[in-house]
């Protein structure tokens, strides 16, 4: 199978303007994203999907591939199948990769890939097991409910009446898809589930589509405002 890796990569941002190019360590955060995915031996490809000038020479200045998406894109997925569309070459898998996370552990992204060994999977992602249970009320962190075969069952962004004796999972925003069933949830309007939860794999799941989750011991950190490039930067250095 021949599987390309996507990052979405938007310069608007209401928290933080920019978001891609800010510096961690003396590189961007656009650059460190794709030096990870670049590490993931399951990948024959991987490019950057903006709707900006300055993103888009910023990749070509690092030696990085990249290719300007439309500006009316909503989500990050609308943006990978533009990519798919427009390129030459055929991929078999595509993997959404989040641009706001520069230390993604490479061996996510091919987690997500070998998801993908059994015929019956469409479409994958990835969950932790929730040891700090302040994240289960926490509305900025979804969950992911599945069943014991890793099928997604439902994604919420809050457990309701959580049972202490349960094993909660945090939902890991790194998918991927076969590119035809990508073209296919692109074209499906948005359904009352994912209004109310903002939560776009709840489309997928009330049109009927199977997602696979498996479970990550890797935790992501993700950058939504300038704080948290303060916070990974005394981490990391």
């Amino acid at each position: 199978m021949k599987i390309i890796g996507i990052i979405p990569s938007r310069f608007g941002s209401s928290r933080f303007p920019g978001k891609p190019l800010a510096d961690i360590l003396g590189k961007s955060m656009i650059q460190r994203v794709y030096e990870q995915c670049k590490k993931a031996s399951s990948l024959s490809k991987v490019v950057v999907a903006t709707d900006d000038e300055k993103i888009f020479n910023h990749v070509i200045d690092f030696g990085g591939q990249v290719m300007m998406t439309s500006e009316s894109h909503i989500s990050g997925t609308d943006r990978c199948n533009e990519v798919i569309q427009s390129l030459d070459e055929k991929y078999d898998i595509a993997i959404n990769i989040q641009g706001d996370e520069p230390y993604v552990n490479p061996e996510q992204i091919n987690q997500v890939a070998s998801l993908f060994s059994s015929k019956e999977v469409s479409i994958a992602t990835l969950a932790k097991k929730i040891e700090d249970q302040n994240i289960i009320n926490d509305i900025n962190s979804p969950k992911a409910i599945f069943n014991s075969n890793g099928i997604a069952l439902n994604f919420c962004r809050k457990i309701t009446n959580p049972n202490k004796e349960k094993t909660y999972f945090k939902h890991i925003g790194i998918y991927g898809y076969l590119t035809e069933i990508l073209t296919e949830i692109c074209k499906l309007p948005p359904t009352d589930n994912e209004i109310k939860e903002r939560l776009e794999q709840l489309r997928w799941l009330d049109n009927k589509y199977t997602i696979k989750v498996g479970v990550t011991t890797h935790e992501g950190t993700s950058i939504d405002t300038p704080e948290d490039i303060e916070k990974i930067k005394a981490q990391m250095g």
